[in-house]
């Protein structure tokens, strides 16, 4: 899953067409970005449905709304919001709570978290995964913060259902300088680079 945060609208449609050529098919903007709301409009209309468009750092229901109302598919957070996950839990909202240790992320599991966002996961690495997974298989987690080209199969080898990424590829320098085939590339080769794991890849 592609992370896109602080972006704005002027440049979007080309932006969105390296996403697409990528042949990433999960994207998160951030409700932090300024004008959040319409960029995210402005995103479902521009990828015609093609992409899995959602919403990251939903941290009250206010912006839950406004993220649904403007098309917002799944919600994301660095930490666990209640209301916000059982709100999504009984909508059946797919909703991805943040957590980092085994408490929390089994508190995030139980308030009805459809995965767990380990946040950020650059800090423990991949075999905090597998250590997580010994006692709580059943739970779906997601490596967001520090995920590259050469930890990404580690991730998943050791039992992350899903990666994130957001900076390291949607630079602003990048973005501002029209570099939109350096992204595309970019993650074409992220998304080359994993080994054999989950056939679903979400890029945050």
């Amino acid at each position: 899953m592609g992370i896109l945060r602080g972006i704005k609208m002027d440049r979007l449609d080309e932006l969105v067409s390296a996403i697409l050529s990528s042949g990433l098919k999960t994207i998160e903007l951030a409700m932090n970005t300024y004008k959040a709301p319409q960029i995210l409009a402005k995103i479902v209309e521009l990828s015609g449905k093609k992409l899995i468009v959602g919403a990251g750092t939903v941290l009250t229901v206010d912006d839950l709304k406004k993220a649904l109302d403007n098309g917002a598919g799944f919600i994301v957070m660095p930490t666990l919001a209640v209301d916000v996950v059982q709100y999504c839990a009984k909508n059946k909202i797919p909703v991805f709570a943040g957590a980092l240790t085994p408490q929390e992320i089994y508190n995030a599991w139980c308030l009805g978290a459809s995965m767990v966002k380990v946040f950020p996961a650059k800090f423990f690495g991949p075999e905090y995964f597998r250590e997580i997974k010994g006692p709580f298989p059943q739970i779906e987690l997601l490596a967001c913060g520090g995920v590259n080209i050469k930890n990404i199969g580690l991730f998943f080898s050791n039992g992350a259902s899903a990666v994130a990424f957001g900076a390291s590829i949607f630079r602003k320098d990048w973005i501002a300088s029209g570099q939109f085939l350096r992204i595309q590339e970019s993650i074409k080769a992220l998304i080359d680079s994993k080994d054999k794991g989950p056939s679903q890849i979400f890029f945050i």
